[in-house]
């Protein structure tokens, strides 16, 4: 059911997910909210580690961050001051005045609490425990939904054990089912269209130009090729390292490529043993894990004419500026969570047939065989495919 209003909302706030690749996804609702509301002035309340990742986003007027420390009660506050506060011009003839609309996009109890205690008269988000109270609307969970729910221990070995199973527990979800649509349905019920569109970024020519001078990349011979071998959620959803390597020698060996390595300061190590790894005299590298801001992240990520990575924040980026990817799933599913438009013929999504895979588990309790069962073989031919799409 779609929300009635007797006037259009003119300042709307967005309360924004929480995690990087969740953010990307959440790109084709803002759009449509825009489409809806291309008057109204639109601000993004956002964790300050994702605030420069909507610069320039064409969805968004405005980005409100906080940080890990500030409570419920100061988020509430800053909401009410700056909904408050006469601000610059929105779209269109309005002024700012103050907040009219919250769209929660998170499911958690505390995204409902703050826009309720920043006294917002209009709260609209997905019906949950704890939390229907705060909303002023509750929408109903999607019938073609589906949840990502951890399996326990027992399942995986029953799965492995019983093939028979694999077959009604371990289908593939319709398209319908990926994640993107759970935003979508939420800007829906404000009346947006809620026909999927591409996850969009936007990086500018001023970006572009000071990223290549700044890390060298203004005479480069060869393709450029990312590499993004962490992932910040756990383990279960890395590629063995020694396979990302072999797999990168192969490819640097065929095409002549420059290698971009990707990644966290966490993710140096891992970066520094696959660059010695592939390092030889004819190789260009550029190992830039944990030295790069994200606006830098997202020009590099797409200068490359593609980028090879497990299932990560910089995946959905890539894919959302336009650049192809290879990606190694395990833990996780590509029908939900996999990046750009579902069925975009240009990411290459790779997997095993491993029965328990998805397990969506941040460790594997067994043996790994669903990473372990993507070979290099597979990662260097859908990479070579990809850049002689």
């Amino acid at each position: 059911m779609s929300a009635e209003f007797k006037t259009p909302p003119r300042r709307i706030l967005v309360r924004g997910t929480n995690w990087l690749g969740d953010a990307v996804m959440t790109t084709p609702a803002l759009l449509r909210l825009r489409e809806k509301f291309p008057g109204a002035h639109i601000a993004l309340l956002t964790p300050e580690k994702l605030r420069d990742l909507w610069r320039h986003h064409p969805a968004v007027d405005e980005a409100i961050s906080f940080t890990p420390e500030e409570s419920i009660f100061a988020i509430a506050r800053k909401l009410r001051r700056l909904g408050e506060s006469p601000g610059e011009p929105a779209r269109g003839d309005a002024r700012p005045t103050k907040f009219d609309l919250a769209l929660v996009l998170p499911n958690s109890p505390r995204s409902a609490l703050e826009v309720f205690l920043a006294r917002i008269p209009q709260r609209i988000g997905y019906a949950r425990p704890w939390r229907n109270f705060f909303l002023t609307q509750t929408i109903a969970p999607r019938t073609d939904a589906v949840k990502m729910q951890k399996r326990s221990l027992g399942e995986i070995n029953s799965l492995i054990a019983d093939n028979s199973k694999l077959k009604t527990q371990n289908s593939k979800p319709a398209p319908s089912a990926h994640q993107i649509h759970e935003y979508l349905h939420l800007t829906a019920a404000l009346g947006a269209n809620p026909e999927q569109i591409a996850p969009k970024l936007t990086v500018t020519p001023e970006e572009i130009e000071s990223t290549r001078k700044k890390f060298g990349l203004e005479k480069i011979d060869g393709p450029i090729i990312g590499l993004n071998p962490g992932a910040e959620y756990g383990p279960a959803k890395r590629w063995p390292v020694e396979k990302f390597a072999a797999a990168a020698r192969e490819i640097q060996q065929r095409t002549n490529c420059v290698w971009i390595l990707f990644g966290g300061k966490n993710d140096a190590a891992v970066t520094d043993q696959i660059e010695s790894a592939i390092r030889n005299p004819q190789s260009a590298i550029f190992n830039l894990a944990g030295k790069t801001s994200l606006r830098e992240l997202m020009v590099l990520l797409k200068f490359c004419r593609m980028l090879l990575t497990n299932d990560t924040g910089p995946m959905h980026v890539a894919a959302a500026l336009g650049t192809p990817v290879v990606v190694p799933f395990g833990s996780t599913s590509p029908e939900l969570t996999g990046p750009g438009l579902p069925g975009d013929a240009r990411n290459h999504l790779l997997n095993s047939d491993a029965p328990c895979s998805p397990c969506f588990l941040r460790e594997c309790p067994i043996d790994f065989r669903c990473m372990n069962g993507i070979s290099v073989e597979q990662v260097v031919e859908a990479t070579v495919k990809s850049l002689n799409c």
